[in-house]
């Protein structure tokens, strides 16, 4: 048993039960195909070259083949690192370049996403899958070599995952999960839910973000439960495929908890399928969505609060029929949560500070960072950087980034990435990208631009210009022209400022 290694947690489960299911490929896929697959996978890694302690970055859509090389992978010693493939050519690079990553593994659906990348394109693989045969990697050169077997399995301090974050003031930082955080983490959401092997979960969330990879996956394998994984979430299939599939649970974020509720009339026929409990995470959830959502169908909906840095689960409301508060996400899960002042002292019950955290589940630091790590630790509490207090029952009640992420249904976009950008271009002389209310989203991203004076560009050329070298999503979706930027006192641009100013 691979007691100290997330790859454990494929042998939790019933080697006959169902571990993952692909409504694509109509296949049901057992514990003991899934440790076979991902067997496949290691060697075709090693072969490749990878060894202990790389970085293996992996672009691919939802799907087992993520699952099969994000745990081929880890069986192989090395750390996975899962890169959303709608992010444009130069994101990619940087990714793979910051982490130093030994080989890049796409699927052939993905491939064109890698095609513009100017990192490594002699070290990348591409896996195949037919479903009815199992895995193949394809790997840069090996000529037929035998895997190299050196190399013990990594597992408990080594890291297993790196996700890059979005920072406020920097570009995306390097977050470094280990098997232990993880496990920690896998183990606090399987508990706080008492999700058990008769749980199936529909997965809807990207594998490239903590959320779907420890929530929607890592947790039901730890409970030697089901995941159903379909390659996107697509609200017009979404009820077609519990209706077949059954799940007991889902979990997303508020924007397609939103969207469910808003197409429910043309998508649901008849009564929805009976489901334990649904959870929200990754961005604040309105009360009257909450309340509509539960009306409609007939489901109790757990508000929860994750990071990046905590290995995603920080707290959550409880199962029914303990109390569920309003606007709250909950009571920490397995781990520590205070309130700090300025200075790191803590605050007493019901006090507004900066919420943080201590845990097996926190990381330990940032990527080849110390300065980001030293700022984002205080007496070993890590400062999550948003404010919130704790009230006398212990949950916890969140009022807003400290600092300006812009955070679009769960995509948490950094502004000043999108400043670089606009600043790239030849008529901009100053631009600032704030994110606005949105019915949907939560935020929306928009710009506000001053030209160079004898310059123009409109909206919609500025728009283009952007979607260029950042993910669509990360574009403005209007730009407000003024002519120059105000700014406060001290002469900083202040964002949340800007749109009173306005």
């Amino acid at each position: 048993m691979h007691h100290n290694n997330l790859v454990g947690l494929l042998e939790r489960g019933a080697m006959s039960a169902p571990a993952l299911i692909s409504p694509e490929y109509d296949l049901t896929i057992s514990y003991a195909r899934f440790m076979d697959e991902v067997h496949a996978v290691r060697d075709g890694m090693r072969a490749a070259g990878v060894k202990p302690g790389d970085v293996v970055g992996i672009v691919m859509p939802n799907g087992p083949e993520v699952l099969f090389t994000f745990f081929g992978a880890l069986a192989a010693g090395a750390a996975a690192m899962p890169i959303n493939p709608e992010l444009k050519a130069e994101e990619i690079d940087f990714a793979l370049d910051d982490s130093h990553s030994s080989l890049v593994v796409v699927t052939p659906n993905a491939e064109a996403r890698i095609a513009g990348c100017a990192t490594l394109p002699e070290r990348r693989a591409r896996l195949m899958f037919s479903g009815s045969s199992g895995c193949t990697l394809d790997g840069p050169g090996t000529g037929g070599l035998p895997p190299r077997m050196t190399g013990g399995e990594a597992g408990g301090d080594d890291n297993a995952l790196l996700l890059y974050t979005s920072g406020t003031t920097s570009r995306p930082k390097g977050v470094p999960l280990t098997h232990d955080n993880l496990l920690a983490s896998a183990r606090n959401v399987a508990e706080s839910y008492a999700l058990t092997a008769d749980d199936r979960t529909l997965c809807v969330m990207p594998l490239f973000h903590v959320h779907g990879l420890v929530a929607s996956v890592m947790a039901t394998l730890y409970a030697g439960g089901t995941v159903v994984v379909p390659q996107r979430f697509s609200a017009s299939a979404f009820w077609r495929l519990a209706d077949t599939y059954r799940p007991s649970w889902y979990t997303a974020v508020p924007t397609i908890h939103t969207i469910l509720l808003n197409t429910a009339d043309q998508n649901l026929v008849g009564e929805p399928p009976p489901m334990r409990f649904v959870r929200s995470c990754s961005s604040a959830l309105a009360p009257a969505t909450q309340e509509a959502f539960e009306a409609r169908f007939n489901v109790a909906v757990l508000q929860a609060y994750g990071m990046t840095e905590a290995s995603h689960q920080v707290a959550t409301n409880p199962l029914p029929p303990a109390g569920r508060k309003e606007g709250s996400v909950g009571q920490p899960t397995g781990l520590q949560v205070t309130v700090l002042d300025d200075d790191g002292a803590e605050l007493p019950l019901g006090v507004v500070g900066e919420v943080s955290i201590r845990g097996e589940n926190v990381t330990r630091g940032y990527l080849r960072n110390p300065e980001a790590t030293a700022a984002a630790f205080t007496n070993g509490w890590f400062r999550t950087g948003d404010q919130g207090l704790i009230d006398e029952d212990g949950y916890i009640f969140l009022l807003g980034r400290i600092k300006e992420l812009i955070n679009r249904g769960g995509e948490k976009i950094t502004p000043l990435e999108i400043d670089e950008v606009l600043l790239r271009h030849p008529a901009v002389a100053e631009a600032v990208a704030v994110g606005v209310p949105h019915p949907v989203y939560g935020e929306e991203v928009e710009a506000v631009v001053a030209l160079h004076p004898g310059h123009t560009a409109d909206a919609a050329e500025l728009i283009g210009f952007v979607k260029e070298h950042l993910a669509d999503f990360k574009a403005p979706k209007a730009i407000r022209f003024v002519p120059e930027i105000p700014r406060g006192a001290t002469g900083k641009i202040q964002r949340r400022r800007l749109l009173d100013l306005l």
